[in-house]
């Protein structure tokens, strides 16, 4: 938990930093992943169960025109699943540092404000738990081999839509990843994140 306090006063305090300091259009995002992260072996697939975790960071916004901008962003997101093969149950639940950059166009209906937005993503996972089926919790090993849990890098594709309301965003996301994280790749293993997102965020005025 202190981590994750720390972690959010850092974002706070660049993205102020930034603001000031370039006078451009900043904000701030916070919601919930529904993740799942797939698991397969030998051509077999284990069927994940969804975890729900957290995200929240910062953005900012540059306008290309007046309805089309462009929306770096880095996140903290916790993502994972809970598996259970055979008899055993277990959890693993990484969390990461993301970078992504989205291309969003608004148009306004008649009485709504909506967004369409679409833009790939980069990860480094920095943390995270796993939960064997005895229900020890240990930290998750991030790598390549058979004394890993996860590979470190990841990245893949949002895309999703928002509806403005009162100056905040409500949007949902969907995140597909397109690298394999499996630490090991022999027996033709397999694991992808795939990622729900649910969010609210604010978009402050240039000073």
């Amino acid at each position: 938990m202190k981590n994750y306090l720390k972690s959010v006063f850092v974002i706070f305090l660049l993205i102020g930093f930034i603001d000031v300091h370039a006078q451009i259009r900043s904000g701030y995002i916070f919601g919930l992943n529904l993740s799942t992260l797939t698991l397969k072996t030998k051509g077999i697939s284990t069927e994940p169960k969804t975890m729900i975790g957290i995200h929240y960071g910062g953005f900012y916004d540059f306008p290309v025109t007046d309805n089309f901008s462009l929306q770096p962003s880095l996140l903290f997101s916790a993502k994972g699943s809970n598996y259970k093969i055979d008899s055993v149950v277990f959890s693993i639940s990484p969390i990461y540092l993301e970078f992504s950059v989205i291309a969003a166009y608004r148009f306004d209906l008649t009485v709504l404000k909506i967004s369409l937005f679409a833009g790939p993503y980069f990860a480094c996972g920095i943390g995270g738990y796993k939960i064997n089926s005895g229900g020890e919790l240990k930290n998750i090993n991030f790598g390549s081999g058979e004394n890993n849990d996860l590979k470190t890098f990841d990245f893949g594709l949002n895309f999703g839509a928002g509806i403005n309301i009162k100056g905040f965003l409500v949007s949902a996301q969907y995140g597909i990843g397109l690298a394999n994280l499996s630490p090991v790749t022999t027996l033709d293993s397999e694991m992808k994140n795939k990622v729900i997102g649910i969010s609210i965020s604010s978009l402050f005025a240039s000073k």
